[in-house]
């Protein structure tokens, strides 16, 4: 047999192996990784580099050393889960290097990280300034959690006592032309309804590259075309006008009739359709 096919051969078998290894270690290993599986995961490579490339004379001792690596992996994994004794030896701990605003020195220099590569990691978070972090920890695969000083987070809408919608998953109802039939279900819609949105739109199915419909049921989409304008849905904002201006009107007309028992009617369906509004704001917001 020529070299050439024996490798290729070899190939496509080892590259079978190291799908089915990985399959079984788990997406850590194509995610973050800890030191150990770090090391596991240089060691299968190399080793099915060198029985691939026939430097390995004996093709299933290769094959037996990837087993064994990745079944090793797969049971360190395992008791991970259940002994945090266990896992805090082979992952590691978290490393605090911030506290109160002021770097820890001593941790700094024990996890080898340098005042720059500090500084960077924050900067990754939009944190620019040292002062205003209350608490920064090492994660045991490498990465960097920052708490900032309470005066320095972001205001919230619960900060603000305000009210708001839940969000669900936008829903991909289009995809390259194609109407996504499943998805479009799952929205509670159908392919009448959608072909009306488009032509609302004033745009064709096959123009659309992406059309997703979001939690307030409203259809936004990316065109093929980037010179065309797409109008942004306005059916929550029209419908929250219409209610204001109803509800403004009943305060007029209680103000203008002379009748007592029109006037409290009046009043009495304001009061309810304020009521309302406030309930259904945070859900017709544009």
């Amino acid at each position: 047999m020529p070299g050439w096919i024996f490798i290729i051969f070899r190939s496509i078998i080892f590259l079978l192996l190291l799908f089915l290894t990985t399959k079984i270690v788990g997406k850590k290993q194509i995610s973050e990784l800890s030191f150990f599986e770090y090391v596991a995961g240089i060691t299968i490579g190399s080793i099915a580099g060198e029985v691939v490339t026939g430097l390995e004379s004996n093709a299933y001792h290769g094959a037996l050393a990837i087993i064994v690596f990745g079944l090793v992996t797969f049971f360190a994994d395992y008791f991970s889960l259940h002994s945090k004794k266990f896992r805090d030896i082979v992952e590691g701990k978290g490393t605090v290097i911030i506290k109160d605003g002021k770097i820890l020195e001593d941790n700094m220099k024990k996890e080898k990280y340098s005042t720059d590569e500090i500084s960077a990691l924050l900067r990754q978070k939009n944190i620019f300034s040292i002062a205003d972090v209350e608490f920064a920890v090492i994660e045991p695969r490498g990465n960097l959690s920052a708490l900032l000083k309470k005066e320095n987070q972001p205001l919230t809408p619960k900060d603000l006592g305000m009210k708001v919608a839940n969000e669900k998953e936008p829903q991909t109802v289009i995809m390259d032309g194609n109407i996504i039939d499943e998805a479009l279900r799952w929205t509670g819609k159908g392919r009448g309804w959608l072909y009306t949105e488009l032509e609302k739109l004033n745009i064709t199915l096959d123009n659309v590259f992406l059309g997703q419909v979001n939690s307030y049921g409203d259809l936004t989409v990316d065109l093929y075309d980037d010179k065309i304008q797409v109008p942004q849905p306005t059916n929550r904002p029209l419908l929250l006008a219409t209610l204001k201006k109803a509800q403004a009107d009943l305060e007029i007309f209680s103000l203008a009739t002379t009748c007592e028992d029109s006037k409290e009617m009046y009043k009495k369906n304001a009061k309810l359709l304020q009521d309302t509004i406030e309930k259904l704001q945070p859900y017709l917001k544009a």
